[in-house]
């Protein structure tokens, strides 16, 4: 009977498979409404449960490396695996603490989804979608990618600004001026000193 245990794992991976990008983002934004909406502690912008909501929900849907190494540019290249880890993590916790604030304020609104342009031919895509429910409708759309393991996000589009070009330059002048370490070290302090104001 030890083959049942393997079933949810075994639907998981053909349900991947066949969800298109609309039907992925649409379950993730759902799953996260109901998480914000069922917790005071994200609704308060506790930085912690925000990481949890991050990894459990939203992590496993997003290629991380290649949202990093957008936003890195072309110096991506150039940097060690090592350099490369460490790029992402503090860019991940940047992120994170960034919109721990912005998640908290989801209670309440809801997402309305534009009509897809996609074909099912098509290995890269855009979703377009607005969160409503206080003042003006704010702009979200995501650009995702087909892989083996199915849809996966690699950059987002917030009131009309791509994440990645967002960073690019900042990085680019700091990576510039002290290298590659430089801009982990940057960043490193940066999320020491936001996590500092938080407490």
């Amino acid at each position: 009977m030890a083959w049942l245990g393997l079933a949810p794992g075994v639907a998981n991976m053909a349900w991947a498979s066949e969800e298109s990008p609309d039907a992925l983002i649409k379950r993730i934004s759902n799953e996260v409404m109901t998480a914000v909406n069922n917790d005071a502690a994200i609704q308060k912008g506790n930085v912690q449960r925000v990481m949890d909501l991050v990894n459990n929900q939203i992590m496993p849907h997003v290629n991380f490396q290649r949202m990093t190494a957008s936003a890195v540019g072309r110096y991506w290249r150039g940097a060690t695996p090592d350099q490369q880890q460490r790029l992402q993590a503090e860019f991940k916790t940047l992120l994170v603490r960034t919109y721990a604030g912005a998640l908290g304020e989801l209670k309440g609104q809801t997402f309305q989804f534009r009509p897809s342009r996609s074909k099912p031919t098509d290995t890269e895509v855009v979703v377009r979608s607005e969160v409503r429910g206080r003042g003006e409708p704010i702009q979200l759309d995501y650009r995702l990618e087909k892989t083996p393991q199915g849809w996966k996000v690699y950059d987002l589009n917030v009131l009309g600004v791509w994440l990645g070009e967002t960073y690019r330059t900042q990085f680019a002048q700091e990576i510039t001026k002290n290298g590659v370490d430089g801009l982990i070290t940057f960043l490193a302090q940066r999320n020491q000193s936001n996590a500092a104001a938080s407490k």
